[in-house]
């Protein structure tokens, strides 16, 4: 069966997935990870990409972010991935790709569907039984979403800047959610969408796409088409 083309939509939220080659480790010390890191900040300032939040794991990388065009995140993802996995071939005297194929990505509408993404993404090291609270990991965005550290140029989002007047109110608020766990539909849906393909969104946005695309934006109801 042929692949479905991505959905791409310019000055959108998209939530992206990176997977390492065949479940192998895509990080194997904080080097490889400051150097994505490195990697990632040059790909999305030279493609004109908005990064917003980001999760490293051992296998895997979550990021969320807007491109400035339909072409911008395809750029900058291919961008990122020849530049990673060049250096971390040289650093580790190995060869081929360490990416499992092309990067998996949802677009998300705005309001509270972009801020669930925010904490799904910086919630991801904690569903992994990592760090002991989400914003302890050191290699995700949580700890500069609730005001500890900036070691990324990030761009906060409208639905961030809404929860509060001052700094302190944003990160105040976002700390509480973070401390809440998303529920374990809202992590499937988002994983999900994600893998497959698919935006994520109200009713009235996902119409929306459905006009301006020419691909499928959302998985068919299940089960035979009813009669008229």
């Amino acid at each position: 069966m042929a692949r479905l083309p991505r959905l791409a939509v310019a000055d959108q939220a998209h939530l992206v997935l990176l997977r390492g080659h065949g479940g192998d480790p895509v990080f194997r010390d904080d080097v490889d990870r400051a150097g994505f890191l490195a990697a990632l900040q040059r790909a999305c300032r030279t493609d004109s990409v908005a990064l917003h939040a980001y999760a490293l794991l051992s296998d895997h990388v979550w990021l969320l972010c807007t491109p400035a065009s339909t072409r911008s995140l395809a750029r900058a993802m291919q961008s990122l991935g020849r530049g990673f996995s060049a250096s971390f071939n040289r650093r580790h005297a190995r060869s081929g790709s360490v990416w499992d194929g092309r990067y998996r990505t949802a677009v998300v509408d705005r309001g509270e569907y972009l801020l669930s993404a925010m904490v799904f993404v910086d919630q991801a090291p904690l569903r992994e039984g990592a760090p002991s609270s989400a914003d302890a990991a050191t290699w995700s965005s949580a700890a500069q979403h609730v005001g500890l550290e900036a070691p990324v140029a990030l761009t906060d989002v409208d639905a961030y800047w809404a929860l509060g007047n001052t700094p302190f109110d944003r990160c105040t608020a976002y700390r509480s959610m973070l401390d809440e766990p998303l529920s374990v539909s809202w992590v499937q849906r988002l994983s999900a969408a994600a893998q497959r393909g698919w935006a994520v969104g109200s009713p009235a946005f996902l119409d929306a796409l459905r006009h301006s695309s020419a691909r499928a934006v959302s998985p068919r109801p299940r089960g035979r088409p009813r009669k008229a």
